[in-house]
């Protein structure tokens, strides 16, 4: 029961703070899963959040940062695949085939977009007639890139719900 002058919230803010949890709760967990488009579903999340608030509190600059930080996640996640290769010992042909790899295992599920740039590095490697051990040691460095940059994202999508947080909040 309300009471005369008692602040209520409308139907719709509660509708759209449910869907800024489910988005925010899929979006970090799309960071780590690779099927699920992870920072645009948590940028999706907390638009709904300021949304709910008819963006008093989270404004136009502070949705403009989210932005760029959703943006940062891929920037992350390519550097992260390209430098752990190179470190490695890869070769540019083995950052390519690492990236063709990828772009194949999105079309054979979880196995392909875990394995695809693995086996894509080490084709790359072969095709310049190096030996198996170098050809292994570029497709594991594939590998730690991609655990760095799955790891990144995780921390800039981490920020992203604490700097909504704390604008929302403080």
């Amino acid at each position: 029961m309300t009471y005369y002058g008692e602040p209520t919230m409308p139907d719709y803010s509660i509708i759209l703070w449910i869907l800024c949890a489910i988005c925010t709760v899929t979006g970090l967990s799309g960071l780590l899963l690779p099927l699920i488009p992870g920072a645009p579903v948590l940028f999706l999340g907390l638009l709904f959040g300021a949304w709910a608030d008819n963006f008093h509190y989270v404004g136009v600059w502070t949705l403009l940062v989210l932005a760029g930080m959703t943006g940062l996640t891929y920037l992350v996640e390519f550097a992260a695949s390209i430098l752990g290769v190179k470190k490695f010992g890869g070769s540019r042909r083995a950052m390519a085939g690492a990236a063709i790899g990828g772009i194949v295992g999105l079309f054979l599920g979880i196995p392909g977009i875990l394995l695809g740039p693995l086996f894509g590095a080490v084709i790359g490697e072969l095709s310049l007639q190096r030996s198996l051990d170098e050809a292994s040691r570029a497709g594991f460095g594939t590998v730690v890139g991609l655990a760095i940059g799955v790891a990144g994202k995780l921390a800039i999508g981490i920020a992203m719900v604490g700097l909504f947080l704390l604008v929302r909040f403080l």
